[in-house]
């Protein structure tokens, strides 16, 4: 049986993305299934107002836009994208894998990248017994939109990265910004802990939120608890944004007839990003390797090499080109 695709990115996060743009140039006939109703992951997602600060390129890039201009990138080669098509099964074996989608649809590709990063994913919520009554009100678990909160008195919740990110943030357009976190000392690399430190944002810590109050003018009253002591404090805030990081699973891939070996919900692959199926490369946050980092920076690196080798495997009769402009000379013949 022929066919359809020489590779699925199953994925469309920020490195599926770029992957399939990568396999667009090697002139694959690509498709790229993606769970969620938009590209672009937990970045579109969880952190479309964050600044991105590793990409190269780019001194600094929102994740929205990031997305925007991978998707600029996509729109160049016919690459089938399908939308709300989490994959249900993989059968078949390297040469004619058939890709079934939850929607019932089923398609046969040569090859397959997985680049789900951490899987089907959604925010660690706060641990208050009422917090679900100020959800999507004064309560949010990302920033979808950074105008909302202009001229308002916010709370970050959060010690990582990601807190301090939206922190700063949102300094440039709230009234006043507040930062709480559980410890003294913050999670976030070393030069985002100095531009907190350096900014107007007044740092809580180490602080949970126990409860809180919806005031008569649609305020919100926080009671903060010290940490491992007994003092309490009170802050009234318009907004309150809570990063607590997310809660990530990749169990469907355990549920697929043919599954590459999994530790610790990662998928392992070689240098080659290659699993133990043959035909089947991971790339991203999904895979683990001695000397892994987290960076979307890193999952781009791994793009290429994954769709060069499956290409070379699928292919062994074509040489791989060895710069962009090669490729790209070669797609405009």
């Amino acid at each position: 049986m022929s066919s359809e695709y020489d590779l699925t990115i199953i994925g469309g996060g920020p490195v599926g993305m770029f992957a399939a743009f990568y396999a667009g140039m090697r002139n694959a006939r690509v498709q790229l299934l993606e769970s969620l109703p938009e590209l672009g992951g937990q970045v579109q997602a969880l952190y479309p107002e964050k600044m991105i600060h590793d990409v190269a390129g780019y001194p600094a890039i929102k994740g929205r836009d990031l997305v925007a201009q991978l998707k600029a990138q996509l729109d160049q080669f016919p690459i089938d994208i399908r939308l709300n098509s989490a994959v249900t099964d993989v059968t078949g074996a390297m040469g004619d894998f058939t890709i079934t989608t939850v929607d019932g649809q089923q398609s046969h590709t040569k090859a397959v990248i997985v680049a789900t990063g951490s899987g089907a994913f959604e925010p660690r919520r706060l641990a208050v017994d009422n917090a679900t009554d100020f959800e999507n009100q004064e309560l949010f678990y990302h920033i979808p939109d950074m105008e909302q909160f202009t001229d308002k008195t916010v709370l970050v919740a959060g010690g990582g990265d990601s807190a301090i990110d939206m922190a700063l943030m949102l300094e440039k357009v709230a009234k006043t910004v507040y930062i709480m976190h559980r410890r003294d000392r913050f999670r976030g690399m070393e030069h985002n802990v100095d531009l907190l430190k350096a900014s107007s944002v007044q740092i809580k810590t180490p602080f949970l939120i126990k409860e809180m109050t919806r005031t008569e003018n649609d305020q919100v009253q926080l009671t903060m608890k010290e940490v491992r002591g007994t003092a309490e404090e009170q802050l009234t805030v318009d907004k309150l944004i809570v990063n607590y990081g997310f809660i990530a699973d990749n169990k469907v891939i355990s549920n697929w007839q043919v599954t590459p070996t999994m530790e610790h919900r990662l998928i392992n692959v070689d240098t080659q990003m290659n699993t133990d199926i043959p035909g089947i490369a991971a790339i991203g946050d999904t895979v683990a390797y001695p000397g892994k980092l987290g960076l979307i920076a890193s999952g781009f690196g791994e793009a290429p090499n994954a769709v060069n080798q499956l290409m070379m495997t699928i292919y062994p009769e074509r040489r791989s080109p060895l710069h962009s402009t090669t490729l790209f000379e070669k797609n405009s013949k």
